[in-house]
């Protein structure tokens, strides 16, 4: 390479001009600063000296006999408050909520969101009854979804879950039926629903209530479960959809022992399963049981008559997230199953689909709380896992419902009651996702090229100039095919001829309806007269009588008495 730089050549070909992104394409992105913390920002302010108070305000003798001097302190306190803040700010960086990206297309609130385990799609349901698929990659400026559908026509989309290599996911509308669709939107299954009229929820071939959420075994990519309002949560194959494999029926305190099932969820170990209750309790069973009565049980863990949103469990293998629709996100620990860790209380709950769910370092909550009044703004809630204190508070447009912070793209997706979806990430910390938009950079601008062929005249293509329209052109052979044509009877489109009667050869006469029915319908019987159709077998009985014959032999002479001439007179 040097006797080629010696010799003046730098390369073989020619070089591509490589395009500059430009360091300020997140910008516009921005958020507003609308965040809040809690209350040690004033607190700060307190802590900082001012006139009436501080080490220079000592008196000179104590000032010089005890510690360093007044400069010297007011240094080090200042250097103190900068290494805390500076701690402070590291612990906020780590949230990617610095940037924004608005997906609009919904018209109603964002139910369910779901994005596949690369982070490069989300598919999105809404109570306008629509999903969406939404391509980060594919997208535009102008962010529109690929994909649009009503998977279960009128009905509310309440859960949607990608399975754990993201080929396929599920769609829980509150029809009975789960269904499932491939990566671009295609249904693979529709699975059974089961019958109404049987009693004993364990013999019913599916759900006979409106279902309400689904999971994904975490290890088992054909294995799922779902629940439903008919009280039981059913483990299904996906593969088989004519049947579940096992049924979960829960046993509510309640009168009529029955109860809505609002969420379920596998742990991260696959062991074990749990599910919520509208009676507020929480039950769990161990994959291993038979799942005749739940292992570990909490009556009343959330108000009773209220829907909790979601049940997550912590990369940890022993630490529940639950978010109540009594307005509660409570922690519980699955060694010391009877009180919760901690509770939040007063986040507002203005959907029943409202969740909550870890961050990826499995340190912080994230969670949404309603509008306190109508048409005002929701706000996102950062939580400390340990105690569940407010770390962060970010408002957005409308009630968060459904929160999603995806751990490999960093980047946190929710959906707003407005139908807007946000995603918020962080030009820093975050990968791909919604950054591949703002690398795009502005659409080509238009060259002479494209200006040259917009006003080149266009090509007209007249009506059957096309070679599959055009007619044979008159020459050699035509008049041989057409007579050949003529004789074929679906060429020439000749009517079927009659087979028998008038109209038989083509000769014209009555139709061949009048001809049928004259022959099925044709009664002579009231154009006789009925004594002489009986004497016209009576010649016939006399020389051949079948049936009287023996008659001749044995049967007597009639003896009739003599009829004198007066009567034959009065006749």
């Amino acid at each position: 390479m040097d006797m080629l730089a010696a010799m003046g050549i730098s390369g073989f070909g020619k070089v591509t001009k490589k395009r500059q992104l430009d360091p300020a394409r997140f910008d516009k992105n921005k958020r507003a600063e609308s965040t809040s913390t809690p209350a040690e920002e004033p607190s700060s302010s307190e802590n900082t000296p001012g006139p009436s108070k501080g080490p220079s305000q000592l008196p000179a003798t104590e000032s010089q006999s005890i510690g360093p001097s007044p400069a010297a302190a007011v240094v080090a306190q200042q250097e103190n408050d900068l290494s805390e803040h500076e701690d402070f700010e590291d612990d906020q960086s780590q949230f990617p909520i610095t940037h924004e990206l608005l997906l609009k297309d919904h018209t109603k609130v964002v139910s369910a969101l779901a994005l596949d385990p690369s982070g490069a799609r989300i598919v999105s349901g809404s109570h306008d009854y629509d999903c969406k698929l939404w391509d980060f990659g594919g997208m535009d400026l102008q962010c529109k979804p690929f994909k649009s559908w009503e998977p279960a026509g009128t009905y509310y989309v309440n859960d949607l879950k990608y399975s754990n290599d993201g080929q396929k996911f599920l769609v829980v509308s509150g029809t009975t039926q789960i269904k499932l669709f491939d990566r671009d939107g295609e249904e693979q299954a529709t699975f059974i629903k089961g019958d109404p009229y049987i009693r004993d929820m364990k013999h019913t071939s599916g759900h006979v209530g409106e279902l309400s959420s689904c999971a994904w075994h975490p290890h088992d990519p054909k294995t799922f479960l779902t629940s439903s309002a008919d009280s039981t949560i059913r483990i299904w194959d996906a593969e088989k959809k004519r049947k579940q494999k096992t049924v979960i029926v829960v046993k509510s305190k309640d009168r009529g022992a029955r109860t809505k099932i609002t969420s379920c969820g596998y742990s991260t170990d696959g062991k074990l399963i749990g599910g919520t209750c509208l009676d507020g309790a929480i039950h769990m069973w161990q994959t291993s049981s038979n799942f005749v009565r739940p292992n570990m049980t909490i009556e009343g863990a959330h108000v009773k008559g209220t829907e909790t949103g979601s049940m997550i469990f912590s990369v940890d293998g022993h630490t529940v997230l639950t978010r109540g629709g009594d307005d509660t996100v409570k922690l519980w620990d699955l060694r010391a199953f009877k009180k919760p860790l901690a509770t939040r209380s007063e986040l507002a709950t203005l959907y029943p689909h409202t969740n909550a769910m870890f961050s990826p370092d499995d340190k912080y909550i994230i969670t949404g709380a309603g509008a306190t009044a109508k048409g005002g703004k929701g706000k996102l809630m950062f939580l400390e896992k340990k105690n569940l204190e407010v770390v962060k508070s970010l408002e957005v447009d409308a009630t968060p419902v459904r929160v999603f912070w995806h751990s490999k793209i960093n980047q946190i997706v929710t959906g707003l009651s407005n139908g807007q979806i946000v995603v918020l990430y962080s030009p820093t910390t975050s990968l791909n996702g919604a950054k591949l938009l703002a690398n795009k950079g502005p659409p080509r601008k238009v060259t002479i090229e494209d200006m040259s062929d917009a006003l080149a005249a266009p090509s007209i293509i007249t009506p059957h100039a096309l070679p599959m329209f055009r007619d044979m052109d008159p020459g050699r052979g035509t008049k041989r095919k057409a007579e050949k044509d003529r004789l074929d009877p679906r060429k020439s489109r000749r009517p079927e001829l009659p087979v028998t009667g008038p109209g038989k050869g083509g000769r014209v006469g009555a139709s061949a309806t009048q001809h049928v029915v004259q022959n099925l319908v044709r009664d002579t019987t009231r154009d006789e007269d009925p004594r002489e159709a009986l004497l016209r077998y009576a010649t016939k009985a006399e020389n051949d009588p079948q049936w009287t014959a023996a008659w001749k032999v044995n049967q007597p002479q009639s003896v009739f008495a003599p009829v004198s001439d007066e009567e034959e007179d009065e006749k």
